[in-house]
């Protein structure tokens, strides 16, 4: 009896989460202002980037679910600042990363009766506290999933936006080898490729002349919102020449060098793993056919 009813009080407490994430209440007037201010806040600095890789099933659902998360984690000062750097990355909203795990996680939660009903269905004298723990094991796994999967596919972007920001080092030094100034050289290096890596730093440099900052300053941004080391140190750089007109070519040639130098270390350090993992499947499968090899003989002399 105790466990029934812990299962049915996991269950309402889910539909109730659930009914409040899709009928939130009303923000109070201070909520407003707050909002209000942070939403004038970042129009001031730079012109938001509209996320277009959240298309998909019930995107209401999702939408309404996301604004609601979202505004719970804002509440009680959750920033989640990584999470928010890999999806400004992926070009994805937080809010539909949100909806998505909560989702899933309901899911699995509303899945704990159904399952009991289909042991009940096929006579299965299964207790009540498994159906509830192995839903409740799949909620959290639900939940940590596409934690999971982002921090794989950021990591996948991240490394090919570094070998163009290589390339752009490069492009940018030959342009102010042939003397033009440092925003003329960022933005004629910036519309060589057609890359996406190269559409968001374009994006970052026009974008920069629309509310008035430096060029370097906007690919700081852009290196704080996605998290690339190499954008913030261009921009310190670059920084420099305004600054005090320091000679910055050949540093932004040893710094591309020296990115495609970490690169190929990292394309080899991959190679040798994969190298090692392939050795250790070939020992595998050389054991697994010694021992096929060898049982005939060795259950024969156990048998005499």
């Amino acid at each position: 009896m105790t466990i029934a009813l812990l299962a049915g009080a996991i269950f309402g407490l889910g539909g109730y989460l659930l009914f409040r994430a899709l009928f939130p209440p009303r923000p109070g007037l201070a909520a407003r202002l707050a909002a209000f201010d942070t939403a004038r806040r970042r129009g001031e600095t730079a012109p938001e980037r509209r996320p277009t890789g959240d298309s998909g099933r019930f995107p209401g659902l999702r939408a309404r679910v996301g604004r609601s998360l979202a505004a719970f984690y804002q509440a009680r000062g959750w920033q989640q600042r990584s999470a928010r750097a890999d999806l400004a990355l992926l070009d994805r909203s937080f809010e539909g990363f949100l909806a998505t795990k909560f989702l899933l996680s309901a899911a699995a939660i509303v899945f704990i009766p159904l399952l009991a009903g289909y042991f009940a269905i096929l006579g299965l004298g299964v207790a009540v506290s498994v159906p509830v723990w192995v839903g409740l094991f799949f909620a959290v796994i639900f939940f940590l999933l596409p934690d999971l999967q982002l921090r794989q596919e950021a990591a996948a972007r991240r490394r090919d936006f570094r070998h163009a920001v290589s390339a752009f080092l490069d492009l940018v030094a030959m342009n102010l080898a042939g003397g033009r100034g440092v925003p003329e050289a960022l933005m004629t290096a910036a519309n060589v490729g057609d890359g996406w890596a190269m559409r968001r730093i374009r994006d970052a440099l026009s974008n920069a002349r629309i509310t008035g900052i430096t060029p370097w300053q906007a690919l700081g941004r852009l290196g704080e919102e996605i998290s690339v080391d190499e954008l913030r140190d261009l921009s310190a750089a670059l920084a420099l020449v305004a600054d005090d007109g320091a000679k910055v070519r050949q540093s932004l040639a040893a710094r591309a060098v020296s990115m495609r130098s970490r690169e190929l270390a990292d394309i080899e350090g991959k190679a040798g793993e994969q190298s090692q993992s392939m050795l250790v499947a070939q020992l595998l499968l050389c054991a697994g056919f010694l021992i096929f090899l060898a049982y005939p003989a060795v259950m024969r002399v156990i048998a005499t």
